[in-house]
Order: C-alpha cells, then structure tokens, then sequence
C-alpha cells in the first residue's frame, strides 16, 4: 500500500508513534486523517500541525461502541483504506496485577483490534480491499518480563492479526503486525523505574517515533505482516522457537542481572 491519496484511521494517535504515523502519513500525501484517542488536547495539537484534512474523534478503544461510532465518523471523510489501531497500555504489574488491570488490558490491546475490524471490514469486504496495521509489539513475539497482563495480551494481539490475514486475505483485506521493541513513547519512559522498563532499554536500541514511522511507511508499501523496526527482534523469535528452554534461561539471566 502507498500512503499517497488514502484515507486513514489512527488510534492512540495524542503522542508516541500514533502521533508520529499522523505526521508521516501526513507528509506523503494521505488524503485524510482521523485522529482519535482520549487525549483531546494532545490530538488537537497533533491535527493542527498538519497540512492534511484531518479530523479528531475522542474514543475509549476499549468500548466497542465508541470503536464503531469512531469508523463511522472517519467514514465521512471517504472511504477507509487504511485502520491503524495503534493505542495500547501497560501495567508493571505480575501476579499481583488486579482483575481491574487485566481487564484495562484485553480491552484496550486485544479487543480494540477485534472492535476496529468488526467496525471497519464490511465496508472494507464491500469494496474489495483494505488495511489493518495492529500495533503489538515485540512482547506479543518474544515477552514482557516484568508485566504479565502486557505480555498476555501482545501474544493474544499477534494472534487475531495472523487470524485476521488468514482468514481474509484471499478477499484483498492486508493485515500488518508492528512489533517495536524499544520506542522513546510516553509508554516506555514511565515503565523505566520497573523491571519491565529496564529490560526494554537493556534489550536494544531506543527508537525515535519517527524512525518508527518510516519503517511503517516501507512495511506497508511491501504489504510485510510482521513490521520490525528492530531488525534483531525476528533474530530473537528464531531462538526463542529454536530452543525454547535456553532462551527462557537467557531472559532470566537478564533480569537478574537487571535486579541487582
């Protein structure tokens, strides 16, 4: 897919890579945006610094029924070629996380997924085409010490996206899976007192949203299902998948030493 002339839908779009997909899809051409989240200030600020037509809908992605008024909405600027569902959440939390956290995490980063395409496909189906770009995350491949719900819920969010392209692909509905790894968002930068934080920094590199951004740009114009903008994250996988009991001893190694 080419950004060029396509209306988009971004959620989590206030900040972090939501706001820097708004401002890159912006600067290569996209007809249309819609920007949404519970942030009004921040998507304000995001919409009135691009030169695109753009609109803002407040939406909790956890509810469906604000997930559908949300496509309804965007559907006014045209027809939705593109459904980036972008926010999620974490909670530093293991098994003393609370049935509320839980609960806060399948609703906002698996079920947001499922609501978006319940909401938008249709209309996608009807017209033969379109795209889901899934936000999940390096933890849904590999994990998340340090926050089980987040760890839970990533693997649970890869899954509907690998079921969402096997199931529709063959209908000309594109799937794509980002999984970042480290990313400078205010996501990561408050987890960096915990152990969950501390592993993400230690792991690798520290993306800018925007270098995020850019490899979006490239993944969809490749039409990649996994979209990695830390190239070592698939390097990672393998030897997860290779020898599953060295690299769990491997990862406690880490945050042992990350302990001290």
């Amino acid at each position: 897919m080419q950004i060029t002339g396509k209306n988009i839908v971004i959620t989590g779009s206030s900040s972090g890579i939501g706001a820097a997909l708004a401002r890159r899809f912006a600067a290569e051409g996209a007809a249309a945006l819609c920007l949404a989240g519970i942030d009004d200030d921040g998507l304000e600020r995001v919409a009135t610094s691009l030169e695109c037509r753009t609109m803002t809908v407040r939406a909790d992605v956890g509810d469906e029924a604000q997930v559908r008024a949300m496509i309804d909405k965007a559907a006014e600027l045209g027809p939705i070629d593109l459904v980036c569902s972008n926010a999620g959440i974490g909670t530093g939390a293991g098994l003393e996380a609370t049935p509320e956290q839980w609960a806060a995490s399948w609703a906002v980063n698996v079920q947001a997924h499922v609501y978006a395409a319940r909401a938008a496909l249709p209309r996608m189906l009807e017209r033969g085409e379109g795209y889901f770009l899934n936000t999940c995350s390096a933890a849904g491949l590999l994990t998340q010490p340090g926050d089980a719900p987040y760890a839970v819920t990533k693997h649970a969010a890869v899954a509907f996206a690998e079921w969402l392209a096997l199931t529709y692909g063959d209908q000309g509905i594109k799937v794509s899976a980002l999984c970042p790894q480290g990313v400078r968002t205010p996501l990561l930068t408050e987890a960096l007192d915990g152990i969950a934080g501390r592993v993400v920094a230690a792991a690798g590199r520290v993306l800018e949203p925007d270098d995020v951004a850019g490899m979006v740009v490239a993944g969809l114009a490749a039409e990649t299902f996994l979209i990695l903008p830390h190239p070592e994250v698939a390097e990672f996988e393998r030897g997860k998948v290779a020898d599953r009991d060295r690299w769990l001893g491997g990862m406690r190694r880490m945050v042992a030493a990350l302990q001290t």
